[in-house]
């Protein structure tokens, strides 16, 4: 049996399975983008699928440290959906 892939969050630096996580990405180029699938070339930077993290990443800026680089504003509105449609109803 494979052990479970472990990885923390950049704005509550818990950790948990990667599963549980979304994956930021900054390429060589610069660009920044989410990686559902987890495989993309770059820079990764996790947090998890959580209201209160994205709130956190926010307002301390722990996903641009991470990765070294502006966040635009439409990754934000794209994790916020992401988590949205993920958060059991």
């Amino acid at each position: 049996m494979k052990k479970p892939v472990i990885r923390r969050c950049v704005a509550t630096n818990e950790q948990f399975e990667k599963k549980a996580l979304i994956r930021v990405v900054k390429t060589k180029e610069g660009v920044i983008s989410i990686d559902l699938s987890g495989k993309m070339n770059g820079r990764g930077a996790y947090i998890a699928k959580t209201k209160e993290a994205l709130k956190i990443a926010m307002s301390k800026q722990s996903l641009a440290k991470a990765l070294e680089a502006t966040i635009p504003s439409e990754i934000y509105e794209q994790l916020a959906r992401i988590i949205d449609e993920s958060s059991p109803r």
